[in-house]
C-alpha cells in the first residue's frame, strides 16, 4: 500500500504536523548549509523550518564548489553575516554585539560532517562565529548524538534567533519540532518507545 503524504508539510499523513504550524516573522535571515546525507533523513529537523520561517533558505552541499552561489550571495549582503558554530574564537551574541538585522548560517549534519564541511569551506572563516550563551537541553530524543551539548539544527536556530531578538517569539519553531518528535514516538512500538524515554531521562 502506497504511503500518503500531506501536500502542505510533506510528512506522511499519519505524521502530519500542520496543526502545530504557526508562522514566525524574523528580522534575521536564516541560511542552512545542509549535508547531502541529511536531505532524506526521516528525523531531520531542518525540513520543518520552512513551514514556520519565511526568511530562510536551505542550500545542500559539502564542498566549496557546491556553495558557489551562496558565497556570492553572502558577499553581496548588506548586513552582517555570522556562522553559528562553537569554537575557540566564537562569541556569544552579547559579546559580539550582534543585532537581529543579520544573516546567520548554520551547518546541518552530524558533528563530524559539520566539522568536515567547515574544513572544506575555508571561505566561511571570514565571518565571525557565534555560539549559544547558555546550555539548552535538547528535546531531540528520537535521534542519538555523541555529544551531550548537541541540539538539533532547528533548536539551535530557535535559540539563536531568541538571543538576537529578545522580542521575537520562537515558540512556534519549538512547537512544530515537539509535534514531530511526539508523532515519531507514538508511531514506535511500545518497547522501542520506552527505550527512547529511558534514554532521555538518563541524559
Amino acid at each position: 500500500m502506497t504511503r500518503q503524504y500531506c501536500n502542505q508539510c510533506h510528512f506522511p499523513q499519519t505524521s502530519c504536523v500542520c496543526s502545530a504550524v504557526a508562522p514566525v516573522r524574523s528580522k534575521t535571515e536564516v541560511i542552512v548549509m545542509q549535508h547531502p546525507s541529511e536531505v532524506n533523513h526521516a528525523k531531520n529537523s531542518v525540513r520543518l523550518m520552512p513551514l514556520v520561517l519565511a526568511n530562510m533558505q536551505i542550500v545542500v552541499g559539502e564542498t566549496a564548489a557546491d556553495f558557489t552561489e551562496l558565497r556570492q550571495y553572502l558577499a553581496q549582503a548588506n548586513k552582517p553575516v555570522y556562522i553559528i558554530y562553537p569554537s575557540e574564537t566564537s562569541q556569544t551574541v552579547q559579546q559580539s554585539g550582534a543585532q537581529a538585522d543579520a544573516i546567520i548560517v548554520l551547518l546541518d549534519g552530524t558533528w563530524r560532517k559539520a566539522y568536515r564541511m567547515l574544513q572544506l569551506n575555508p571561505w566561511l572563516q571570514q565571518y565571525p562565529a557565534l555560539h549559544l550563551e547558555v546550555e539548552h537541553a535538547s528535546q531531540y530524543v528520537i535521534r542519538k548524538a555523541k555529544r551531550a551539548d548537541s541540539l538539533s539544527t532547528l533548536e539551535a536556530a530557535a535559540f539563536m534567533l531568541s538571543s538576537l531578538d529578545k522580542q521575537l517569539d520562537t515558540s512556534p519553531l519549538l512547537n512544530v519540532f515537539d509535534a514531530m518528535v511526539n508523532l515519531r514516538l507514538q508511531a514506535m512500538p511500545a518497547a522501542v518507545r520506552q527505550r527512547y524515554s529511558l534514554q532521555s531521562k538518563d541524559e
